[in-house]
């Protein structure tokens, strides 16, 4: 299938989103389609499918023009969608959610269950991955789901693959599994429009690189015919300094204190410390138990014993609110469903976790509530035109500097940032970065989980490594490489860890 998209333009309201926008995309090549948050690039894969309706511009695929009145008729044209935020229904099993309006029936709606395991089981094997059916898909990690989603896409047997951010959750060991079904894809003149921040993954698989700023298209190359630095700077349209801060913030005393932290099943044995003006990395695989202990140590879920230790003082944390009395912060990995209101606006979610300061006395003052608000924005660069913007329709990266801005307003003692830069840009993930920094330097003390080791690297002073729920061992700022943290991750012992 060929798909070129002419002079392509969309508002919403007042928001230009895409003025003039070119795209085009040949059989069987993989085109990465790159740019900022806020770029426009999501939109203009959303028109193409008919979740939106463009305002002028012509779609033409193999030579015809095209509409798409909704997504079904993209689907069943042979496009596939698979989006960065995941469209999984909690309450359905793996099963499911893979046929999910296809299901496969026999007269008068009996489902082929036998049929349709069969054939997920051989998608699932291409995938490398193994996940009972009848699992119910909230109780899989981001990860997992994610993965449900892409075999979702393979099931249809498209022509057409749109992945936006297909790899923002996934271990080392599923990118290589989804690498290698794309280059199967390749051979069997399946196209791909691939939308990833993640640079060196952009080099590996694509063949061609478009680059989208503002609303616009900077560029179209071959990838062999550019270079990293050179994709960055049409992106954000100048050179880009380097991507981590020197760290300079002075660590003080502890803030946070974890001793014997264990959860049934989830993790074992855990103790760790913070200081103030410290960022503790905290690494190791997909699955090893890093967000579970996190979770508990806020209050989400519970623990079966331990002690948690704030600026020496034992305290008991039952739920989050305990936890935010206390002086702890969390931004969860699952910014959709746990960190946002989606239907709320931007000043509604970033006031939410500062009510006591806009109403002590039960009256929200709503002068100090929208300074507090147009603050934030200002400081945290979230492109929006105003704070009363719906989050939903913000894009990823814009949303999590909402959830990032809803928290640090509270300015609490310990943040626990889960994932913070997951599907956000190389520009936008640089002032998060300086923004860690700002606030180490003002004594907070971060504890950061991520599963780009790069960032890991660049932004800890100390980094835990956990392994099957278990503490491997923990690496100084000389010790951290990326050989270290792997052979820890992987169930390697460091000389002296004791469990």
């Amino acid at each position: 299938m060929q798909i070129e998209m002419h002079d392509i333009y969309k508002s919403f309201g007042a928001n230009k989103v895409l003025e003039g926008v070119n795209f085009s995309l040949l059989p069987g090549e993989v085109h990465a389609l790159m740019g900022e948050n806020g770029a426009g690039k999501s939109t203009l894969m959303n028109i193409l499918t008919g979740l939106h309706q463009k305002d002028k511009g012509k779609i033409i695929i193999d030579g015809k023009e095209t509409l798409f009145q909704n997504p079904k008729e993209a689907e069943q044209a042979g496009i596939a969608f698979i989006h960065q935020e995941l469209n999984i229904w909690p309450e359905m099993t793996v099963l499911e959610n893979l046929f999910i309006g296809r299901e496969i029936t026999r007269p008068f709606g009996v489902l082929k269950t036998k049929e349709m395991k069969a054939l997920a089981k051989g998608v699932f094997d291409r995938l490398n991955i193994s996940l009972p059916f009848d699992r119910l898909a909230g109780a899989c990690s981001v990860g997992e789901q994610q993965m449900i989603e892409i075999a979702k896409a393979l099931l249809t047997d498209a022509e057409v693959m749109i992945m936006d951010e297909p790899t923002a959750a996934l271990t080392d060991r599923e990118i290589q599994s989804l690498f290698s079904v794309i280059e199967s894809l390749k051979k069997n003149h399946v196209s791909i429009v691939y939308i990833s921040h993640r640079m060196d993954e952009i080099f590996q698989i694509s063949d061609r690189i478009t680059v989208m700023r503002d609303g616009k298209t900077v560029d179209t190359k071959r990838t062999k015919d550019t270079g990293y630095q050179e994709v960055v700077k049409k992106m954000v349209g100048r050179d880009l300094e380097e991507q981590f801060p020197q760290r300079t913030a002075r660590q003080g005393n502890t803030i946070l204190e974890v001793r014997h932290f264990s959860s049934r099943q989830k993790f074992k044995d855990i103790h760790f410390s913070v200081r103030s003006g410290e960022i503790l990395g905290v690494a190791g695989l997909m699955g090893a138990g890093r967000t579970e202990i996190m979770r508990a140590l806020f209050g989400i879920d519970p623990y079966d014993a331990g002690e948690i230790f704030i600026e020496g003082k034992k305290v008991r944390i039952k739920n989050p609110s305990d936890a935010v009395q206390k002086g702890i912060a969390f931004i969860t990995e699952n910014r959709k469903d746990e960190g946002l209101i989606l239907d709320f606006t931007i000043r509604d979610n970033i006031a939410l976790s500062n009510l006591e300061s806009f109403a002590p006395n039960g009256v929200i003052k709503a002068a100090d509530e929208k300074s507090f608000v147009d603050m934030m924005i200002q400081r945290l660069q979230i492109k929006t035109s105003s704070s009363e913007t719906v989050a939903g329709d913000l894009s990823g990266g814009n949303q999590q500097k909402v959830v990032l801005a809803k928290w640090v307003g509270t300015a609490p003692k310990v943040l626990i940032l889960d994932e913070p830069t997951r599907g956000i840009d190389v520009g936008a993930k640089r002032e998060i970065y300086y923004l860690m920094n700002e606030l180490t330097e003002r004594g907070m003390a971060i504890i950061m989980i991520s599963s780009e080791l790069p960032e890991i690297l660049g932004m800890s002073d100390r980094v835990l490594v956990i392994h099957e729920g278990e503490i491997a061992g923990e690496l100084d700022k000389a010790e951290a490489t990326q050989e270290n943290i792997m052979f820890l991750a992987t169930g390697g012992k460091k000389h002296g860890t004791s469990n």
